[in-house]
């Protein structure tokens, strides 16, 4: 991933340049060809599970997907944690399943039993352990192989609904329902594939959607527009809308949780290492605080006793009277924390605006049970 990240910074600087140097010119042609050629090896592997040529293995419950089409950034782990929460109210016996995205641990491993944390987010990822501490009494599991994962789910909890978190491509897999997040601004991706753009598939994949859950529609420029275009390329799938609203403000030492209203009129230090580092700046500005100082780091950053020094050192400099973060984030602090003023993590909660039904339908519960904004 760090490669790709690489080659389309050199794409945006060669776009951006008023005359392109020949490396630039060179990079972007590149990523031209790359991007055809994973774009036609997506294509083959779709059509070779639509004609069931590769299978898809059934797990027996139901299995409810929360992917998207793009890069990271469209805000699928609050949205699995609201999923969860309001499985879990209805009733249902309920378990996450993830890849576990920068773990250097193999293999497929609980890493909660819906009691307690059985392993580090070295081990786990970082999005699962957050969604372990947010989730208790939910089970989480990782694995590559989300079908070994699934069956390993089974054998140990006995669910009666799987989440996949940021599956929709792993079509190993079968679900019952998938759920598509797109960032209300940007929901395709700049039209392009992986590595020249963020699409990790052609955007009529949609067309396989149960649901769309549109996110930051409070962000989007011209609504309208967008309505029209998601009828055109996603004819016959229905559309839900969503915002990120800050949820609550956690001090990361003592697990101490306060309203986001705690961070209005201070001055802080920035410290984000996710895909949409601008979102996290525009929630910080949201409940009042002023960034006085920013640092960002790649998404699923491992923070480095340097990176420690160095975020404790631009507050110093700034005059921050903390540090804030993002929840993800602080999983990868940990409790080695900078030093200077206190480390706060930023929480996000996905709050849907419209479609109530359409998701209480994807995910088999009465639609009363949820409550819109």
């Amino acid at each position: 991933m760090n490669l790709v990240a690489g080659l389309r910074e050199l794409v945006i600087q060669t776009v951006s340049a008023p005359e392109p140097t020949l490396g630039q010119r060179l990079g972007r042609g590149v990523l031209r060809l790359a991007a055809v050629g994973y774009g036609a090896a997506v294509r083959a592997r779709n059509a070779a599970y639509t004609l069931g040529l590769l299978p898809a293995h059934r797990l027996t419950c139901r299995v409810v997907c929360v992917g998207n089409l793009t890069v990271g950034g469209t805000g699928k782990t609050p949205t699995v944690a609201a999923a969860a929460t309001l499985l879990l109210a209805a009733g249902r016996k309920v378990c996450i399943l993830l890849r576990g995205y920068g773990r250097a641990g193999a293999g497929t491993r609980i890493v909660s039993d819906g009691r307690d944390l059985l392993v580090d987010w070295q081990e786990g990822g970082d999005e699962a352990v957050l969604l372990a501490g947010l989730l208790p009494g939910v089970p989480v599991v990782v694995g590559a192989d989300r079908v070994e994962a699934g069956r390993l789910a089974l054998r140990s909890f006995g669910p009666d609904t799987i989440l996949l978190d940021d599956g929709f491509q792993h079509r190993r897999l079968h679900r019952d329902a998938d759920l598509v997040l797109l960032d209300g601004t940007d929901p395709f991706g700049g039209d392009q594939l992986l590595p020249r753009g963020r699409l990790r598939e052609p955007v009529a994949a949609l067309g396989r959607a149960h649901a769309i859950l549109v996110t930051r529609r409070d962000q989007v420029d011209d609504l309208a527009t967008l309505r029209r275009s998601l009828a055109e390329r996603a004819p016959g799938v229905p559309v839900a809308w969503a915002v990120h609203r800050p949820s609550r403000v956690v001090d990361v030492r003592s697990g101490c949780a306060m309203p986001p209203a705690s961070l209005q009129g201070k001055r802080v230090v920035a410290v984000s290492g996710i895909a949409t580092p601008e979102s996290f700046l525009r929630t910080i500005r949201q409940v009042g605080a002023t960034p006085a100082g920013v640092l960002t780091f790649p998404d699923h950053h491992p923070f480095t006793r340097e990176d420690r020094t160095r975020i404790g050192g631009e507050a110093q400099r700034v005059g921050a009277e903390c540090i804030v973060t993002t929840e993800k984030d602080a999983v990868r602090l940990g409790r080695d924390l900078p030093a200077g003023p206190p480390t706060l993590a930023l929480g996000i909660q996905v709050a849907l605006v419209e479609g109530e039904e359409i998701v209480a339908r994807l995910l088999a519960i009465p639609a009363g049970g949820i409550g819109n904004g």
